[in-house]
């Protein structure tokens, strides 16, 4: 797990004693997780009465730095002894050590799914309909006398859990191009799952 400069050293100025004492890092901790997880969490977390003695922009920095931590923590599903052995490199005190992985415990599966619900797929088709049109003229009046196919392809969008409809019209070149490619397409996902 690889951390930006900036982040190691908001993490490093967290875990001493000096800029957060121990009441201070449970409740920036708390406010890390909170603003992670619920989606109604706003800056109000860090207006609690126990961080106004923190200069602002240490606490913002250290706040992104343990909101960092722990998305990258939970993106790799670390461990409690992958956790300890990082924060006793950062210079952590057995005593926040142990704050921060009862934290991260406590919060390990709602996060999880979180980072299971972020993430770019593609839609997946579900069904695909089409029917023949026959066109006599154009918008100019011209006659045309050619046939053409409306094709509906229903998709389903894991991101969103949407179902939204592609629809498009082509001729019969365009839709036997169109087969001959899904083909070529399904030939080579076959062969590739043969190797």
């Amino acid at each position: 797990m690889e951390l930006s400069e900036y982040v190691q050293r908001g993490f490093q100025r967290l875990a001493d004693p000096g800029s957060f004492d121990s009441n201070a890092f449970a409740l920036l901790l708390r406010a890390a997780f909170q603003s992670l997880l619920d989606a109604r969490a706003d800056e109000a977390a860090l207006d609690h009465p126990g961080l106004k003695h923190i200069d602002p922009v240490v606490l913002k920095h250290c706040h992104a730095a343990a909101a960092t931590y722990i998305l990258e923590a939970g993106k790799h599903r670390v461990d409690r002894s992958t956790l300890s052995t990082y924060l006793e490199d950062c210079k952590f005190d057995q005593d926040r050590i142990e704050i921060f992985c009862t934290e991260y415990q406590n919060n390990k599966n709602s996060l999880e799914i979180l980072l299971g619900s972020i993430g770019r797929s593609l839609p997946h088709i579900t069904d695909v309909s089409w029917r023949l049109e026959y066109q006599i003229k154009t918008n100019q009046l011209h006659k045309m006398y050619q046939p053409g196919y409306l094709v509906t392809l229903n998709v389903e969008n894991s991101d969103s859990q949407s179902y939204p409809e592609i629809s498009f019209s082509c001729n019969m070149e365009q839709l036997q191009d169109l087969v001959g490619k899904l083909k070529d397409a399904s030939k080579s996902l076959e062969r590739a799952t043969q190797l």
